[in-house]
């Protein structure tokens, strides 16, 4: 084994401190450049600071269901519906229950008003319904009858008018939607006609194929839901609305004409085949490893998973578009992603096209999007953020104060180590508050008052981490070690106490943040969060300083000024060079 070269030091000693403050320096204008890059240098604040919007929502009984309206199913919606605007419960976004029939929901300042209405208002009967035909959302002619599928001219012509309407998201890869003659799609279907004679392939022949899949036979009028689809306009939002209020009043068990909801295509689809709680979990992320974008990614839940696999099976097996299954959202056709194969195992994923905000409005309509109840928006009105303003302004006055008390006991009792304490809370202070931003912007998450003192309060934490390490350094230089020994061997015992006690207080708020809910919620995220920021301070920005600083002859000759002095630390007489210090029976602990 050769030997290692001289002078080489590895990277957790003192050889390469320049690298890793390169590394902070680098991500912290990585994160400033993408601050200025979004458009919003300032953090969304709560209703309590900046106002908002309040919904007042009344509860519908359901038809044939009286008794619908009870406190589990208020609950149950109250809970849904919090998720929904209140995602992670960082947003500050409020939910709850006023009488026996009513919620209330509030909305800061800052949030898309427009949108949280319609995600609280929306009745969200969602249901998985396979398609069974389609065609472009504008108003159709009478459908002629039709020469057989096989049609040279037919054929040609539905081609061009499928092409309009491929699905938006495909579970895995999909193929070009066929041509298919609307009324020939629905009377070769059996799952729409029943008494359609099965074909073998072979023109005029009544011949069954015994491999051939079955669908289950569907129960409708042919011609009615015919007539249906051609009368449909799906161009305009009023017309999508009167179409999906008709379609949501339908039954799970009865096939429905929907649109989409961009009004692109209109679909008639067979009945629901997975119900909306038949999903557990639903999220949108990015595809780095086969560069599909944006996707969402499925959960079921055990009976939801069996469904599903009994579904896309059956529908792998069929021609285009009658391979797609329709996400069914009040009525509304969502997406209508195309199978290729039987998808088991409870998992699954929709690709194609999407961007960030519809993967993510897709998976939060998956996630959350059966309500046990229908509301209506009674009320809509603007909230003033009361007395939050001269409490935040409170708030704030007393942290600078604390923050000075800090900086005036760091330079009486630290001196020159308070520049290394003054500037690691200052390279904290830029990571918070540029991560505040980009959550607001990503997770919606905004600053009510208990988070502005879970922020006030990582002050302190951040700087007793400071303390412990300076404590140690000037332990081992009252042993008699010269100051860049003392830096090296000081910082194993301080991190292990920085991050017992960092652990401890990320420990508190995680516990906090999932038992409680509402504002302290804000309080415990933002502790959380400046808890992290510590450590990431103090291992690659504070120990990498204070060893180039160590190497400073200011430092390093124990300067009165430099907060190392010797006589004032007490430093012992230095022993011989042939006689090794001995260790501390029972180090200090700070």
């Amino acid at each position: 084994m050769a030997a290692p070269k001289k002078g080489r030091r590895s990277p957790g000693g003192q050889g390469r401190p320049g690298r890793v403050l390169a590394l902070i320096l680098i991500a912290m204008v990585a994160l400033i450049g993408g601050m200025f890059a979004s458009g919003d240098t300032t953090p969304r604040l709560g209703i309590d600071l900046a106002g908002g919007t309040s919904f007042t929502l009344e509860a519908k009984n359901e038809p044939g269901k009286p008794n619908a309206i009870n406190k589990t199913n208020m609950d149950t919606a109250v809970g849904i519906m919090d998720r929904r605007v209140n995602g992670l419960g960082v947003s500050e976004s409020e939910v709850q229950t006023q009488g026996a029939k009513h919620i209330i929901v509030n909305i800061p300042k800052g949030t898309n008003a427009k949108q949280a209405r319609q995600q609280v208002g929306t009745t969200a009967k969602l249901g998985f319904r396979p398609v069974l035909t389609s065609a472009p959302g504008v108003k159709s002619p009478e459908p002629k009858p039709s020469a057989s599928v096989g049609d040279k001219a037919k054929d040609k012509g539905d081609k061009s008018k499928d092409d309009k309407t491929k699905p938006s998201g495909s579970t895995s890869a999909t193929a070009s939607p066929q041509g298919r003659a609307v009324t020939d799609a629905l009377k070769a279907n059996p799952a729409v006609d029943p008494s359609a004679p099965a074909k073998d392939g072979k023109a005029g022949s009544d011949k069954k194929d015994p491999k051939a899949p079955t669908p289950t036979p569907v129960p409708g009028d042919v011609a009615a839901l015919q007539k249906q689809l051609a009368a449909l306009d799906c161009s305009t939002p009023a017309s999508r609305a009167k179409a999906s209020e008709a379609a949501a009043a339908a039954k799970a068990s009865d096939p429905i004409v929907a649109c989409k909801t961009d009004g692109s295509a209109k679909e008639i689809l067979g009945p629901v085949a997975v119900e909306g709680t038949g999903v557990d979990k639903a999220s949108a992320v990015i595809d780095t490893q086969q560069g599909k974008g944006w996707i969402v990614q499925l959960k079921f839940t055990k009976d939801g998973a069996k469904k599903f696999a009994d579904v896309t099976g059956k529908l792998a097996t069929q021609q285009p578009p009658q391979n797609q299954f329709a996400i069914v959202l009040d009525g509304e056709v969502v997406s209508d992603p195309s199978v290729t194969s039987s998808i088991a195992g409870g998992q699954a994923e929709i690709s194609g096209g999407f961007t960030q905000e519809s993967s993510r409005d897709l998976a939060n309509v998956l996630s959350y999007g059966a309500l046990p109840l229908s509301f209506d928006v009674v009320t809509e009105t603007t909230v003033s953020p009361a007395l939050g303003g001269e409490q935040l302004r409170a708030g704030l006055i007393a942290g600078a104060i604390g923050l000075i008390l800090v900086i005036i006991y760091l330079v009486a009792y630290y001196r020159g180590l308070a520049l290394v304490a003054l500037a690691s809370l200052l390279v904290s202070a830029i990571l918070t508050y540029t991560i505040m931003v980009l959550l607001g912007i990503a997770l919606g998450f905004a600053l009510n008052l208990p988070a502005v003192c879970g922020a006030i309060v990582a002050i302190g934490i951040t700087a007793d981490s400071f303390i412990v390490y300076f404590e140690r350094i000037r332990d081992e230089i009252r042993e008699g070690r010269s100051l860049r020994p003392a830096v090296e061997r000081g910082w194993p015992r301080a991190r292990r106490t920085i991050l017992v006690s960092d652990f401890v207080s990320f420990l508190a708020a995680a516990v906090l943040f999932i038992v409680t809910v509402g504002k302290v919620q804000g309080f415990a995220f933002t502790l959380g969060l400046t808890t992290l920021l510590d450590v990431v301070v103090v291992f690659f920005f504070t120990k990498p300083l204070m060893t180039l600083l160590a190497r400073r002859k200011f430092f390093a000759s124990g300067h009165p000024w430099s907060g190392l002095d010797p006589k004032r630390l007490g430093v012992k007489p230095p022993l011989r060079a042939s006689r090794r210090p001995a260790a501390p029976v029972d180090p200090k602990e700070a």
